[in-house]
């Protein structure tokens, strides 16, 4: 089964079928009813690509609603730590994070939906990453959490001296739990 479930329910790792041969790999990246059999039904509108250097640190990141976004995040060069935090109210992981290793070797991809602070870090000299949105991005929607909140207590494994963080991101307020608009239910888990 290429979906693994991660310790945050609704959050899942994809890992493809990759197809080497000597003349490299094939593996597909998406695909709708793979996705839709194994009970994510998003229709993804918007396709996302950045490009960062060692030491950034993007995030943590979400869209209220009704632009909240579900993503499907993969890496296309380098390696990056991807960090997810539940912002679900009522969920048993409310206020908890989860990390993984995404690389352009390993090919893991992980499914975020709506109702999760986003955020990753640089761990290669360079990384291209690419994600999917099932909803657009609106600006006046944009939520955020500060990076190095000491109640997440998230370890991004870039020395804080190395740290290359947009003034934007530093702004942002730490966690409270008491502002929380996302719900959590049995059908977003």
């Amino acid at each position: 089964m290429p979906f693994k479930a991660t310790p945050l329910p609704g959050v899942f790792l994809f890992e493809p079928s990759v197809y080497p041969d000597d003349r490299g790999y094939f593996f597909e990246s998406y695909n709708k009813r793979l996705f839709q059999v194994n009970g994510i039904p998003n229709e993804f509108v918007q396709d996302n690509q950045s490009f960062s250097c060692y030491g950034v640190i993007r995030g943590l990141h979400f869209q209220l609603e009704p632009y909240a976004q579900s993503k499907l995040v993969r890496v296309l060069e380098g390696r990056i730590l991807d960090v997810v935090v539940d912002l679900r109210a009522g969920s048993a992981e409310f206020g908890k994070s989860y990390s993984v290793e995404l690389s352009a070797e390993n090919k893991k991809q992980i499914y975020i939906p709506k109702g999760f602070a986003h955020g990753f870090s640089v761990l290669s000299e360079t990384t291209e990453i690419s994600y999917k949105c099932d909803q657009f991005y609106n600006k006046q929607s944009e939520g955020g959490i500060r990076y190095n909140d000491p109640q997440l207590n998230i370890d991004w494994q870039i020395p804080p001296e190395k740290a290359l963080i947009s003034e934007k991101d530093v702004r942002l307020p730490d966690f409270d739990p008491r502002i929380v608009q996302f719900k959590f239910s049995e059908q977003n888990a």
